[in-house]
């Protein structure tokens, strides 16, 4: 497993500000109250209210079921918005976020652009942990997983995959969907996410 430090572990960093002011813009962006974003994401007003304020640091299952609710991949809760993307990311460049409950290690390696593209997410999934994420409520979008280290089960829907080291899975975000880490050790992967 990599284990090398990130501009989001450094000092003066705030990755909680950061989900923050995002999900605070872009819950406005479409106009919903708190009470509407709680409906559709089944996350509470509080809660919802916590996390734009930056008093709680929130999980990947919690970030998911925003993300859900408003229809929009995850990223975009993780990363600032940009007017024009990279032709350079670099390593240090590239956005990391760590789930405080289940020590999930997300790296944005690409972002998509406005226009579509693609975006490549980098996991590490620690030993035995799981991560759950309904049904997204928005544009739906194709992801294909690509295993690089460890063991991974991923449920979509009803249909249940195990992964090894090589294999590469091809899904969508319309059904729930589980990543859990099996084996002893943690696992990473590659996500490549692309508009359908």
């Amino acid at each position: 497993m990599r284990n090398d430090s990130s501009p989001a572990d450094a000092p003066g960093q705030d990755i909680d500000m950061l989900i923050a002011t995002r999900l605070l813009a872009l819950r406005q962006a479409q106009a919903l109250s708190l009470a509407e974003l709680a409906e559709r994401s089944g996350v509470s007003k509080a809660m919802i209210s916590k996390v734009e304020r930056a008093q709680s640091s929130p999980t990947a299952v919690l970030l998911g079921r925003l993300a859900a609710g408003l229809g929009v991949p995850l990223a975009q809760l993780l990363t600032e918005e940009k007017e024009q993307p990279q032709r350079l990311r670099t390593r240090a460049e590239q956005e990391i976020w760590r789930d405080p409950k289940a020590g999930y290690l997300r790296r944005q390696v690409a972002e998509r652009h406005a226009g579509g593209g693609v975006e490549l997410v980098e996991v590490e999934l620690p030993c035995s942990a799981q991560v759950d994420y309904p049904r997204w409520s928005g544009k739906p979008y194709r992801q294909c997983l690509w295993m690089l280290e460890g063991a991974l089960r991923v449920d979509y829907g009803d249909e249940r995959f195990e992964l090894a080291p090589g294999d590469c899975l091809d899904f969508g975000v319309d059904r729930p969907l589980v990543f859990k880490a099996l084996g002893r050790t943690a696992c990473r992967y590659l996500l490549a996410a692309s508009p359908e």
